[in-house]
């Protein structure tokens, strides 16, 4: 079991998307409430929480029956009514939960969202379906977390103009205004009884440091400069 980190979490709406983020929150530590209208969805989540807790979220009356005054995020991740999700966002500012994270479904819910209380909004089909195209257009880049409209933090692969190079000599600060921040590095061997294995360690680079093949390199910069990065040529 995770050590404690301390912060408490409501997450109301189980389908897959809520009840895989209070697994996750569980997992990584945190105290997760989790509060659904459909009984199946608590049967299946009980165990894997701290508080599983049947009732309809639009009941004012019933969520004031909950001990909130711990909760430091409350999550709506309802995904099946647009009206459900806004009345629960706005109970929850009533009821004094100090960070609001919702789901939308429309950028029209997101508007209202934001109007009844919500302090952020994530849409997982807009977020995935930018994510993929964002992989589609550029295979090299394997991930990546917007920091700002402009920048974010990507994994990419090592170009193979890269490979046997000194970060120093690539000069990719000047070159592209990209900083490398960590590196990752697999090596393999074989185990006892001959059997293949793979391990891997996060290196954090001095100048010197000399690329090699299957390096996964974490870097942030502006979108465009990361994207066009697996192009460059020493």
């Amino acid at each position: 079991m995770a050590k404690k980190t301390g912060k408490n979490y409501l997450v109301v709406g189980l389908g897959s998307f809520g009840g895989r983020l209070c697994e996750v929150l569980e997992e990584k530590g945190g105290t997760v409430i989790a509060v659904d209208s459909d009984e199946t969805l608590i049967e299946r989540i009980k165990n894997s929480v701290t508080q599983a807790v049947h009732l309809d979220s639009t009941d004012e009356s019933r969520m004031s029956e909950l001990d909130l005054e711990d909760v430091d995020v409350g999550i709506v991740a309802i995904g099946n009514s647009f009206e459900a999700s806004i009345l629960t966002t706005a109970i929850l500012k009533r009821l004094g939960v100090p960070y609001i994270i919702a789901r939308s479904l429309t950028k029209l819910h997101h508007q209202v969202l934001l109007q009844v209380g919500a302090d952020e909004i994530v849409n997982v089909e807009i977020d995935e379906g930018t994510r993929l195209a964002n992989r589609l257009i550029a295979p090299d880049v394997l991930d990546r977390i917007p920091l700002s409209d402009e920048i974010s933090v990507a994994e990419v692969r090592v170009p193979k103009d890269f490979v046997e190079k000194q970060l120093i000599e690539l000069d990719l600060r000047k070159r592209l205004q990209i900083n490398v921040i960590a590196i990752r590095r697999y090596s393999y061997g074989v185990d006892e009884i001959g059997n293949p294995t793979k391990s891997e360690r996060l290196i954090f680079p001095g100048g010197d440091e000399v690329l090699q093949e299957e390096d996964i390199l974490l870097i942030v910069g502006r979108n465009d400069k990361i994207s066009s990065f697996s192009e460059l040529q020493v």
